[in-house]
Order: C-alpha cells, then structure tokens, then sequence
C-alpha cells in the first residue's frame, strides 16, 4: 500500500521540531567504493574482543512461504557461524492484513530455530499490519517486544528507536517524542527503524516528505542509521548528511530495484543484513539465501 505522502505536509507547522523539518536539504555525501570497504574491513580483520554488539535485520517477512523459509535457513547458518541475540523485524509481519491468528504460520515457525535459542525480535509495524485492528495486536504480542507502536530500547552503547510510518500514526506526539528521545540519549550510536523507506530506488522510491522531515532531525542528533523496508530488495546508501539508510525488505519476496546517485549498493535478493558494531564503526553485510555475504560496507561514527 503506498504511502498518502500529502498527508505529511502538515508536519511543517509542527512547534518544537518544525524549523529543522523545514531546513532544505543538501546532498553532501560521504561513500566508499567497493574496492576501499574490503580494504578497511581487511585492516580490520576484528578479532571481535571490541564488538559492543551484532544484530541482524530484516523486513516484509511474514508470508510464511517458501522465501520467507529460505531466508530464515540463512538468518539460522549466519547465527550459528556469528552468534547474535536482537533481530530488527522492519514491518509487513503478518501478510496479508495484519492477522494476529496467523502468527505461527508467519512467525513462530518460521523463526524457530533462532526463538528456541533465546534470539529477540524486536519489531515495528507495517501498512499490512495495521489493517486489522490497526495492528493493536501486533504491539501486544508478546514475541514482537513492542513497548508501543514507537518505542525505544539500548543495547550497550547503541540506542535504537522504532518508528510507526504508517500515514495514520500519530504524527505529531511521535516526532515530538522522538526529538525528544534523540536530544537526551548518550548513546555512541543511534539506530532508527520503521517500516517505510525515505531514500529507495526501488517501486515506490523516496519519500521527499520524510526526506524534509528526518534527514535534519538525524543531522542535528547524530543517527548514524535508519533501517526500513516496505521496498522487496535490498539497499545501502552512502553517507548522506551523516546518516547510511538501508533498505532489507528481502525477507520473503523480492522486486526491481535501480539506482541513484546516493545509492552505493542495491540488489533484488531475498536476503537480510547483518551488523557488527564497534566503538568506531558498524561493519554491514547483505547475506542471500545461498548464505553468499554479496555487500560489505562500512558505517563510521561520525561523518559530515
């Protein structure tokens, strides 16, 4: 369901956030080619006794179909190779309203081999979620850990804050929150997630509304990262005004993706990404169903 992007205009008019909404926005980026990320990850062959944390990510997932499968195989191999406790669950959880009866089918099943081992999901809502009982539900569930539907939660030194994209969330309580959220953490790292993409080159594409809206809210609090999905293929962007954006919606299905200027990696893979976190840097991997690593890139802490 594509967003009703009008819908955010009126964002502009908002008092405590509204003037750095309504800075315009430059596209200054900070990228490495292929050619420079292998030769910083081999300078950094990591012995891991610095790793704060490693979690994965993924989105559009609940289908409960045989991409959905496949991709768990491969989220199950990554963990037994590189053990991780958090996984970001991106919206589209439950295909194809939102029902909460079919979560064994789409979820608990699914997901076994990694639930069994005490891996937590940690999940934002989708526009397939909110269609029933707009995804009320959802946040209850108990295997989601939605403290809300946003909400915030830290891991070491990595603060994470999950987002409702949805075009009816509560717009203005939400940004509100999250200003305030983003202006008080300590945090060496902070990670925004939701389910809609502002930077994509895929069907839908950007959202030129939350371009406006968050490129200068993550500028003027140093969010390092936003992870989405909504589009099925995968996407890394360069450093934009210090924020990579990262699209993993290849969780069950995929479809075409091109590229932009800003787009440093796209492909359309079922897959998932998986992060290492340093004190300097987030190592980032696009893993396939073949358990192929087909994108490597570097995340530095802080970048113009």
């Amino acid at each position: 369901m594509k967003l009703k992007r009008r819908q955010f205009l009126f964002l502009s008019g908002l008092g405590v956030i509204g003037a750095g909404f309504l800075a315009s926005i430059s596209r200054g980026t900070i990228g490495q080619n292929s050619q420079q990320i292998s030769k910083v990850i081999a300078a950094n062959p990591s012995t891991k006794k610095d790793l704060l944390l490693r979690f994965v990510s993924v989105a559009d997932t609940g289908t409960g179909a045989r991409g959905q499968y496949a991709v768990s195989r491969a989220m199950a191999d990554y963990h037994s190779k590189n053990p991780y406790n958090l996984v970001i669950l991106a919206g589209d959880n439950i295909y194809t309203n939102g029902e909460i009866e079919k979560i064994n089918a789409v979820f608990e099943r699914p997901y076994a081999p990694l639930l069994k081992q005490g891996v937590k999901f940690q999940a934002a809502l989708g526009n397939h979620d909110i269609r029933t009982a707009n995804g009320d539900l959802q946040v209850k569930y108990a295997g989601f850990n939605m403290q809300g539907r946003y909400y915030t939660f830290s891991r070491n030194k990595i603060q994470f804050f999950a987002l409702d994209t949805n075009s009816n969330a509560d717009w203005i309580s939400q940004l509100n929150w999250l200003e305030k959220e983003l202006s008080r953490s300590n945090a060496t790292w902070k990670i925004v997630f939701g389910h809609h993409p502002i930077y994509a080159s895929g069907v839908y594409g950007s959202n030129p509304d939350f371009i406006q809206i968050f490129t200068p809210l993550f500028q003027k609090y140093g969010v390092q990262l936003y992870i989405n999905g909504h589009e099925h293929h995968y996407e890394r962007t360069r450093v934009i005004n210090g924020t990579t954006y990262l699209i993993c919606g290849g969780g069950a299905g995929t479809r075409s993706v091109g590229k932009n200027e800003w787009t440093e990696y796209s492909a359309e893979r079922l897959s998932f990404a998986a992060y290492e976190v340093f004190a300097d840097r987030i190592e980032v991997s696009g893993i396939d169903t073949a358990n192929r690593i087909f994108d490597q890139g570097i995340i530095p802490l802080k970048s113009a």
